[in-house]
C-alpha cells in the first residue's frame, strides 16, 4: 500500500514516526538510528507520548500497526546502559513505572494496535508488543520472543510480570520469566503468545488486514485440565507458587534474589489488584536494580558484548575462513566439528585413524540435531543439510581446500608434533593449525613446525555445543595475522574467545587446579564427598569439584597435575593418594566408575562410598566449614592475580570472563577480579598468609597482591 504522507527531515531523525495508510491503518515504525538494533531509552518517553496524542486526535486512523525500522529485529529490549544512571531504588522504580504508564496508553487506544514482529523481540521489547491488542509474527527463525531480564539480575519492568501470564497462563508465563527462555514463532503460537505465524514478505499486510478486521483479542489457548486445577482457583495456584519457589531455591540456593521477585510480582498481580500487582513490580525492579548481584551480572553482559566487538590484535583484519578440517574424532572432535557446521555454517572435514571415530563425531552431531527435530525447534531438512557439511576420512582427501585444521588428537606431545608436519605437507602454506590442548605448551607443539607462524593453540571446554569459552594460545613466533584470524573463527563458532600466554595450564586450568587440589586435601582431611560439593554448588558453582572431576576425567586431572607442577611449582603438586584412583581403574564418567555411582537407578546422584576404602578414608565431617569453602576459593583466587601479573591474560575483564564461562566460577560475584576486589586485598593477603602459616607454602601470597594491599589498590580501579 502507498504512504499519504511522506516524513520531513525533522521526522526521520525521531525514532518514531506515524506512516499513515490509504487504508485508514497507520504504521508507528521505530527506528533508532544511531544503534544497529532498537532498544528502549529512557529518553523516548516524550516522543512516544507525543505520538500516541497524536493518534488519540486523528480520527482517521482507523487501525495501527506497530513495525520496526530494522531489516533483521523487533526490539532487543530496553537499553541496559541507562540503568547505571539511577542513583538509589527509588530513580530505578520510577523509571519502571514510567515504561508501565507509556504501555497502559499504548494498549488503552481505542482503535486496534497490532505489533508486527520479525526478529529479535525481548525484554522490553516484548513488553511493547504484549501492550498492543495482538502480535502478528514472522516465521523466520531469526524472529524470537521472551523476557530474559533474570540472566542481569532483574525482572520485567514495564508490566511483563502482569500481561505475560495474561497470554500464556500462570505455568508458562513463570518457566518463561524465572528462566529467560526465549519462544520461536510456532512456540509463540501454541503458548498463546501470538496470534498468529506469516511469512515476513506479507506480515506487515496480514498486521494490517487484523487491524482492520477489529478481531485483535488473543485467540483461546488450549488449557489441560491439570493447568485449569492449578490456575483456575486460590488454593491451586497457591501449590503452583508455592513448588515454583522451592525449584527456584533448589536451583539459585538463594545467590540470585530477582526469581523470588519475579514470583511475588505474578503473585500479586493474580491476588490481589491489577494496580497492586504494577506497583510491585515497579518497586522489586527499583530494588533489583541497585543489587550488587544485577551489577555484577550486567558488568558480564557488557563485558561480552565489548569483546564480540574486538579483533585478536587490533588492527589486523582475520582471513575469510572458507573449509575447516578436524584432526580426531570421538566426542571433542565431534563438538569442534558440529559447532563449525551449525554455528559457523562452514564445511567440515573429520579426519580418524579409524571410521569408527569418524562414527562417533558424526554421531554427536547427529544426536542433538535429531533431539531438537523430535521438539519441533527445526525442520528434519534443515537437520539435514547441516549434516551435510560434516564429512569424514581415514586420508588426508580433501584438506588441500583446509583453511583451518583443528587439531583434538590424544595429549601426546610427540603426536601433536607429528600432526603439524603431516598438514603442512597436506595442505596450503597459509593453513592454520589450531591444537586443542589443554595442557602442552604450544611452542612446544609448534617446535619442529616448518611454518610456526600458522601454529595457535585454540583450547575449547567440554561439552564443546554447550560452553561459551575457548582459549586462543599464540606462541611467541604465532603471527598476528594468525591470532586475529582463529579470534574471528572462534566468533564465527559461537565462542566468546581470551587470548591468553603459551605458558603451562593456560589460564583456565591454571586457576582450577589449585582449587581442585584444595578440595582433594578437605577430601583427605576427612571431609565426605557429598559436604563438599555440596558447599561448593551452594557458594554459586554450577557442580562440585568432586563431581567436576567425574565429569572431565580423573585421568585427565593426573595428566595435567605433573606438567603443571613442573612448570609452575609445588604448590600445583596433585595429592599422592589420588594415584589410587586411577590404580582402581577409577576414570570418572566417561568408564561409569569415579567419586559416584553411574548405574544407580535414584534420581539423585549418589556417592559411590567404595572410593573412601581405596583412598584408604574414614569420613569424619559431614558438613563443609565457611572457612574450608574459602581455603579452595582463596586458592583459585590467589592464582588469578599470578595470571594477570605475569600477563598470561591481557586483563582482568577476561580472566572474569574465562572463568566464568570456562568454569563456572558465580556469575553473581562477577568473576574472580571483581570478586577479589569486593573482598579487598589486604584481606586476601591477611587469610592467604595465616593459611601458609596453619597448612604450607601453597597459600603464599602473589607478590601483586601484596602490593596491592600495600597501596590500598583494585584490579579494576587500578
Amino acid at each position: 500500500m502507498t504512504e499519504v504522507v511522506t516524513n520531513t527531515a525533522q521526522e526521520q531523525e525521531k525514532t518514531f514516526s506515524l506512516q499513515r495508510q490509504e487504508s485508514g491503518v497507520a504504521h508507528l515504525v521505530m527506528d533508532v538510528k544511531t544503534d544497529s538494533m532498537n532498544t528502549l531509552k529512557a529518553e523516548f518517553a516524550d516522543e512516544i507520548a507525543q505520538v500516541l496524542k497524536e493518534i488519540r486526535q486523528d480520527d482517521a486512523i482507523v487501525g495501527l500497526v506497530l513495525v520496526s525500522g530494522k531489516a533483521d529485529s523487533f526490539v532487543a529490549g530496553a537499553d541496559v546502559h541507562m540503568l547505571a544512571n539511577c542513583n538509589s531504588a527509588a530513580e530505578a522504580t520510577a523509571l519502571s513505572r514510567q515504561g508501565q504508564m507509556i504501555f497502559d496508553q499504548l494498549e488503552n487506544l481505542t482503535i486496534p494496535v497490532v505489533a508486527a514482529v520479525h526478529g529479535a523481540c525481548l525484554g522490553g521489547g516484548l513488553e511493547l508488543a504484549m501492550a498492543c491488542h495482538a502480535i502478528v509474527c514472522s516465521d523466520s527463525s531469526k524472529t524470537t520472543l521472551g523476557l530474559p531480564e533474570v540472566q542481569l539480575g532483574l525482572l520485567p519492568g514495564g508490566g511483563g510480570t502482569q500481561r505475560l501470564p495474561k497470554r500464556v497462563g500462570l505455568q508458562k508465563a513463570l518457566d518463561m520469566m524465572l528462566t529467560g527462555k526465549q519462544l520461536r514463532a510456532k512456540q509463540a503460537l501454541k503458548a498463546g503468545l501470538v496470534t498468529d505465524v506469516v511469512p515476513n514478505s506479507i506480515l506487515v499486510a496480514t498486521a494490517e488486514k487484523l487491524a482492520l478486521s477489529g478481531k485483535v483479542k488473543p485467540k483461546a489457548r488450549k488449557v489441560s485440565l491439570m493447568a485449569k486445577l492449578l490456575e483456575g482457583n486460590s488454593i491451586g495456584r497457591s501449590i503452583l507458587f508455592t513448588q515454583a519457589t522451592k525449584a527456584v531455591l533448589s536451583q539459585t540456593k538463594g545467590n540470585y534474589p530477582a526469581p523470588l521477585k519475579i514470583i511475588d510480582c505474578v503473585r500479586a498481580g493474580v491476588e490481589q489488584a491489577p494496580s497492586k500487582g504494577y506497583q510491585v513490580e515497579a518497586d522489586h525492579f527499583g530494588q533489583l536494580v541497585m543489587s550488587d548481584v544485577s551489577a555484577q551480572l550486567r558488568q558480564v553482559f557488557f563485558a561480552t558484548t565489548d569483546m564480540k566487538k574486538e579483533q585478536g590484535v587490533e588492527g589486523v583484519v582475520p582471513e575469510k575462513i572458507n573449509n575447516v578440517a578436524v584432526l580426531g574424532g570421538g566426542l571433542m572432535g565431534g563438538g569442534i566439528a558440529f559447532v563449525t557446521a551449525t554455528k559457523a555454517k562452514l564445511p567440515v572435514r573429520i579426519k580418524d585413524i579409524s571410521h569408527q571415530g569418524i562414527s562417533a563425531a558424526m554421531k554427536y552431531g547427529y544426536d542433538i540435531l535429531h533431539k531438537k527435530v523430535k521438539r519441533r525447534f527445526m525442520r528434519h531438512s534443515e537437520m539435514q543439510s547441516q549434516l551435510a557439511l560434516i564429512t569424514g576420512t581415514t586420508e588426508y582427501q580433501g584438506f588441500k581446500q583446509a583453511d583451518m585444521v583443528v587439531e583434538a588428537v590424544f595429549e601426546d606431545l610427540a603426536l601433536k608434533q607429528n600432526m603439524v608436519l603431516e598438514i603442512e605437507s597436506h595442505c596450503q602454506e597459509q593453513t592454520i593449525f589450531a591444537s586443542n590442548t589443554s595442557s602442552l605448551p604450544i611452542g612446544k607443539i609448534a617446535e619442529k613446525a616448518l611454518r610456526p607462524e600458522n601454529v595457535i593453540g585454540l583450547h575449547y571446554f567440554s561439552p564443546v555445543d554447550k560452553m561459551p569459552l575457548v582459549e586462543i594460545i599464540p606462541h611467541e613466533k604465532t603471527s598476528d595475522q594468525t591470532i586475529s584470524t582463529t579470534v574471528a573463527f572462534a566468533k564465527k563458532q559461537g565462542k566468546t574467545p581470551i587470548v591468553v600466554k603459551d605458558k603451562a595450564g593456560f589460564y583456565v586450568n591454571r586457576i582450577l587446579a589449585p582449587y581442585m587440589n584444595e578440595a582433594a586435601i578437605l577430601l583427605l582431611e576427612g571431609c565426605s564427598i557429598e559436604a563438599l560439593d555440596k558447599a561448593m554448588v551452594n557458594f554459586g558453582f554450577p557442580v562440585g569439584p568432586m563431581q567436576l572431576l567425574d565429569e572431565v576425567g580423573i585421568d585427565i586431572g593426573a595428566k595435567i597435575g605433573p606438567i603443571l607442577q613442573a612448570d609452575l611449582g609445588e604448590r600445583f603438586a596433585p595429592p599422592a593418594a589420588f594415584a589410587k584412583l586411577i590404580d582402581d581403574g577409577r576414570l570418572g564418567k566417561k568408564n561409569q566408575k569415579g567419586f559416584y555411582q553411574y548405574k544407580s537407578k535414584s534420581k539423585k546422584k549418589l556417592v559411590d562410598e567404595s572410593v573412601y576404602g581405596v583412598l584408604g578414608l574414614t569420613v569424619s565431617n559431614t558438613s563443609v566449614t565457611e572457612a574450608q569453602v574459602e581455603r579452595c576459593i582463596y586458592m583459585m583466587l590467589n592464582e588469578a592475580a599470578r595470571c594477570l601479573d605475569e600477563d598470561i591474560i591481557r586483563n582482568a575483564r577476561d580472566g572474569d570472563i574465562g572463568a566464568i564461562f570456562g568454569i563456572g566460577f558465580p556469575p553473581f560475584l562477577g568473576g574472580p577480579f571483581q570478586y577479589m576486589d569486593k573482598i579487598g586485598a589486604a584481606t586476601l593477603v591477611s587469610k592467604l598468609t595465616q593459611w601458609q602459616a596453619e597448612f604450607g607454602e601453597r597459600f603464599t601470597p602473589a607478590d601483586v597482591l601484596i602490593k596491592m594491599a600495600e597501596h590500598g589498590e583494585s584490579f579494576y580501579n587500578a
